[in-house]
Formats: structure tokens, sequence, C-alpha cells
């Protein structure tokens, strides 16, 4: 790291992270820390911070089983799910992956866009904009008329199942990475 005289370097030391809540932290002030240029380099993903810590209901009339770490939405309108972990989870790979395909599952089913869009609007709140010109800044400067055609988009996406789950850790265990190329895959 180059310091701000130009004149001092900063040796970049890599570490562990002292709790999952520093990473979540890191995504929510941070999300470009998303690889939006590796999961398309030609048009690469810019990020909604839909809500951190979203609940994911596990039946049609429940508040929420579940918290999902981050929900985000893409300027193409896909939800995509976000799950932090550290490397030194003691969790095994399968129950990592299926926690995450229990929230993908349950959330594609029973959330609703009124809800989505809630959460959306007091996220963009917190962070001192409003929901309408979070979304216009995600889409490039667009006018009103095309926020209505984006939630559209993120229902027709989430109803049909168009959704990304990314795991978010600071060193991916080799059989992690294995289940999820496979995912990736298929």
């Amino acid at each position: 790291l180059v310091g701000e005289d130009k004149g001092r370097l900063t040796p970049m030391v890599e570490t562990a992270y002292p709790s999952e809540d520093v990473l979540q932290v890191l995504l929510e002030r941070y999300s470009d820390l998303l690889p939006g240029d590796q999961i398309d380099p030609e048009a690469p993903r810019r990020w909604l911070l839909v809500s951190r810590e979203i609940s994911v209901p596990g039946g049609e009339d429940e508040g929420g089983r579940w918290s999902l770490d981050h929900l985000f939405l893409d300027q193409d309108g896909i939800p995509t799910f976000v799950e932090c972990k550290r490397a030194s989870d003691t969790r095994g790979r399968r129950e990592v992956v299926a926690q995450m395909l229990d929230y993908a599952a349950n959330g594609v089913e029973y959330w609703g866009m009124d809800k989505l869009r809630q959460a959306a609007a007091e996220t963009a709140t917190s962070r001192g904009t409003s929901l309408d010109d979070a979304i216009r800044e995600l889409l490039g400067g667009d006018d009103g008329s095309a926020i209505e055609d984006y939630w559209k988009r993120v229902e027709s996406n989430l109803r049909s199942g168009k959704v990304r789950l990314l795991f978010v850790t600071e060193e991916t265990p080799r059989e992690l990475r294995r289940l999820v190329e496979f995912l990736n895959e298929k």
C-alpha cells in the first residue's frame, strides 16, 4: 500500500479475520468487494444491498427461520445471496452448502416483493439516500419508469429461481471450492 505522501510503503500482510462480522461489515460498506468483474468481465456486476442479516422464512406464515448474511441485487435484477464464513469455521462443507441452499430455496418460495422493497428502502435510507436514487445509480442513471421495470425483473428472477449464491471467506477450503464448482457446472 503506497502512503498518501507516496514516499512510504506500508506492507500488507495477509491475516485471518477475527470474526465473520468483520467480513460482513466490509461487504455492507464496500459492495464492490464482491467479484462483479469475475462474474461477468464484459458487463461487471454492480450491487444494490437489499439488507444485511435479512430473515428467510421457512414457511408461508413464518416471519423468519434463518438469517442470510446479505442479500444483494445486481443491475439485471438477479438476487444474490451472500454468506460469509471464516476458514476456521468447524462446520463441514456440506452443512455450509446446505445452509445456503435452504436460504435460496425458501427465499425464492416465500419472500414477498413488498418485504424486499421495504428492506432495500430501509437500507438506502440508513445510507442517506432514497431507494429510487440507489436504483437509478445502479442502472446508470435511468429515469423513473425503469425502476418499476427493474422490480418486475427482480420478481421474475426470484420466482424462476434465477439467483446467485456467493460464499465469502478469507480462504476457501478445497472441498467447498469443489462443491461450488460442481454446482456452477450444473
